[in-house]
Parts: C-alpha cells; structure tokens; sequence
C-alpha cells in the first residue's frame, strides 16, 4: 500500500532503525518511544490487524510474535530460557484501542517497570 507508513518502511522509502528483520517480519525502533526498549515489530506484507491477518496468515502472526520474542533477548529484555526481566507486547487493534497506522504492529517495550492496568 503505498500510503502506508509501515509499507513505505518496509519498501525502504522512509529511513528507520532497524533491529530485527527476518524474511517476512521488520522490528524496528519507535521514534518516540514509551520506554528505554520501545520497538515495533511489522509483518512485511500489509495486514491491517492482528484479527485480519490470524484470517489471511495465522503462521504469519506466529513469525510476528517470534521476531518480538527475538528483539526481547537481542535487547537484554529475556533470555531463551526464562522471561527475566521481562517486557510486554503491545498490539492496538483500532481507532478505539488507539491504533493509528492500520498496519499490524507490535511494541515491545521493556526496560522499565510496566504497571497495570496500562491505561
């Protein structure tokens, strides 16, 4: 989609951070993050939510959420072997739940203690 923010990332038309990238999967990092770990977890091809694209691909949403798992241990958030000191995914799924690019993404954000409830 060429209006896409998330798609235009993907394409390399807009710069970014990137810390993860797999064959169908792009982590990169928010540019104006929420914790001191605060990065954004995309699927390359676009699917507006996690609910569209558990229809279209549900091993695609699997990869998604392996590649956050990945940048939580690259970035020192887990280990392979034990959720410490943790962080949390975050997917926001419409304008209600404050989504505002209709591109599925997760953040993993991490680094600081996270309360309950989020907000």
């Amino acid at each position: 989609m060429s209006d896409c923010l998330f798609c235009r990332i993907v394409a390399r038309e807009i710069p970014a951070d990137v810390v993860h990238e797999t064959d169908r999967t792009l982590a990169f990092r928010d540019v104006n993050p929420q914790a001191p770990t605060h990065v954004l977890v995309i699927p390359k091809d676009h699917h507006a939510t996690a609910g569209l694209l558990v229809g279209a691909d549900p091993g695609l949403l699997a990869d998604v959420v392996a590649a956050a798992h990945a940048v939580a241990v690259q970035e020192g958030l887990a280990t392979e072997e034990a959720p410490e000191p943790g962080y949390r995914l975050v997917a926001n799924s419409g304008p209600a739940a404050g989504q505002t690019v209709h591109h599925l993404h997760l953040h993993v954000l991490g680094g600081r203690p996270m309360a309950w409830p989020p907000g």
